[in-house]
């Protein structure tokens, strides 16, 4: 329950004074919601006029009028029980005047938002970090100074379909299944035991409405059934890196590439389902998973994209431009990449130049990540111009360069960057990020490329309206529980089920599957959480970057705990949000 509800009880001695003090509250926990959806907040001096409006009023009443619900609690309880002593008519009335005050109280906190929208191109921080102290500046390649277009999702699909049929004897049947670009995020989890693909939040609950078995949703009375509820226990969550081993049952898919497996993976399940055809549910996701690296380590999607870099390659991410610009800055820059040479060489002329090397301090290829940050055997091997391994031994990295393989802590030793002077770029939360920020005191960016559409989707006033109603309604909810009587419960029971088809539509308007990736319903993703914790800072792309100079600190927003009220965030002590939004944004281009 709010705090600042629980600060006036004695304020509650009249149908009206309780109307006024659950607007403003109301009004107050709606701008805290979407603050914590990813909208701005109720601005602080909206936040005042409304708290002088409903207070200042109750603060001149001094008459002590006839309760409509008299409330029996005893100190320890947060939400006494009321039983009614009007007639039901009466209080039922009196909920839906509160409901509708309430949503037209909407209208005031939508205008204050749909004024402060944010900006895709921002760049938004979990820990305070300034470029000041940055020094050197490190990168992945694949989905981070490359970009693919969707062509690439559907290639890697159609070779993995085919090798399934050709090389594991899958049914020629399975030909008729195209990529489906829309079908899933990443982030997802597949039960490989139940072939069961799923969204899971931050505390290991399902999101329930999000389970398929191949292209179809599971109900949720089945899912319960199969889960004993919706919880899934530790032993049975995919390991550290997101896979299925050791006992493990889950599988995570992090990497952006991993959005054609998903489907692949969806569409045989289909197949079978549909064909009644038994089958081992392990076999298919071993065979699947063997399919899609094959395209990868048979060199089949390298020769691909090579050949039609334009087709497969998206040029506008601007990363010629941040890398001049770090360059003209004198920053140290490096690359660890899993990919060959050859595909990054070509990958990289294409999209900076030839020059592109002369950029580099250390290029190193075929990492082997996430090994190469914990595996302390492999040497680093030289790569000459051809592409031929020689045999030396590395005594130092040297610009111009091209290493493979290799291992960290040689990588630390021979140039001895470490700690908060470095930062690092990658797209996978895991295999990028999680090993430097825990073990090496590395500063980490991740690139998310669906940020950029999904804030999009929540700068419209649809989904802001959607938002707002939604909080507000919850709050309502909240407040208006302690009406026990049959009456009220009738009323509650049609708040509940507005509020669930309000839920629905604000996991559909992302993917009708499975919703937002940073979100379930309330509570933060299972991919929303590991990004918080293995990523100071993240963006869309890293073209973010230009739109700040390198003396920038970044300052996470401090949004107020459960038990915080949310007076205590920095967008009422600093007077804005420290995330820039769209006008801001503007100026400082």
């Amino acid at each position: 329950m709010s705090p600042l509800v629980l600060y006036f009880p004695s304020r509650l001695r009249t149908k009206e004074s309780l109307q006024k003090v659950l607007l403003v509250c109301n009004a107050l926990h709606s701008g805290t919601g979407i603050g914590n959806s990813g909208s701005r907040s109720l601005s602080w001096p909206k936040r005042t006029r409304l708290w002088r409006r409903g207070f200042g009023a109750l603060a001149a009443t001094r008459r002590v009028a006839e309760v409509p619900a008299i409330c029996h609690s005893t100190q320890h309880r947060t939400a006494p029980l009321c039983t009614s002593s009007h007639s039901g008519r009466d209080i039922t009335s009196s909920l839906w005047a509160l409901y509708n005050e309430t949503k037209k109280q909407t209208e005031d906190v939508v205008s204050s938002v749909t004024c402060n929208l944010l900006n895709p191109d921002a760049i938004f921080a979990n820990n305070e970090m300034s470029l000041e102290d940055t020094e050197i500046y490190g990168f992945d390649y694949d989905y981070t100074l490359a970009f693919y277009s969707n062509r690439l999702h559907t290639l890697i699909f159609n070779i993995a379909r085919d090798i399934l049929i050709e090389e594991h004897r899958y049914p020629e049947g399975l030909r008729a299944y195209e990529y489906i670009p829309d079908f899933a995020i990443r982030g997802l989890h597949y039960d490989v035991q139940k072939a069961l693909l799923m969204k899971i939040d931050a505390f290991h609950y399902i999101q329930l409405g999000t389970v398929y078995r191949g292209l179809h949703p599971v109900s949720d009375k089945e899912v319960i059934a199969m889960y004993e509820g919706s919880h899934v226990p530790l032993e049975q969550m995919s390991d550290f890196y997101g896979k299925s081993s050791h006992g493990h049952t889950m599988k995570q898919f992090m990497d952006i590439f991993s959005l054609p497996e998903m489907t692949l993976l969806s569409c045989v399940n289909d197949y079978f389902m549909k064909h009644n055809i038994d089958y081992e549910p392990v076999h298919l996701y071993k065979d699947v998973k063997e399919a899609i690296g094959d395209v990868h380590v048979k060199g089949i999607m390298y020769r691909a994209v090579e050949a039609d870099i334009e087709k497969y390659i998206c040029y506008g991410e601007q990363t010629h431009a941040v890398l001049r610009k770090l360059a003209e800055n004198k920053k140290k820059m490096f690359l660890i990449t899993n990919s060959p040479f050859d595909f990054v060489d070509r990958g990289m002329n294409y999209i900076v130049g030839k020059d592109w090397r002369d950029l580099f301090d250390v290029v190193i290829v075929q990492a082997d990540k996430p090994g190469f940050f914990n595996d302390k055997r492999k040497p680093f091997r030289r790569v000459n111009h051809k592409g031929v391994l020689l045999w030396d031994r590395i005594h130092r990295l040297e610009k111009g360069q091209i290493y493979k393989q290799g291992n960290l802590y040689e990588f630390l030793r021979l140039t001895g960057w470490r700690g908060s002077k470095v930062l690092y770029f990658g797209d996978h939360i895991y295999s990028d990020l999680a090993d430097l920020t825990l073990k090496h005191g590395w500063r980490t960016g991740a690139i998310i490329p669906e940020l950029r559409s999904e804030i999009k989707i929540m700068n419209t006033k649809e989904y802001v309206h959607l938002m707002t109603w939604l909080q507000g309604l919850t709050g309502l909810l909240e407040r208006m529980q302690v009406h026990r009587d049959a009456e009220s419960q009738m009323v509650l029971k049609q708040w509940i089920q507005e509020r669930e088809v309000m839920r629905l539509r604000t996991k559909n308007i992302f993917n009708n599957q499975f919703g937002s990736l940073f979100r379930t319903y309330h509570n933060p993703t299972y991919f929303s959480r590991r990004l918080s914790r293995f990523a100071d800072i993240y963006m869309a792309s890293l073209s973010c970057l230009l739109n700040y100079d390198l003396h920038h600190t970044f300052f996470p927003r401090r949004n107020p705990l459960q038990h915080e009220a949310s007076v205590w965030s920095d967008q009422v002590c600093a007077g804005t949000s420290k995330t820039p939004f769209l006008t801001e944004m503007a100026q400082i281009k």
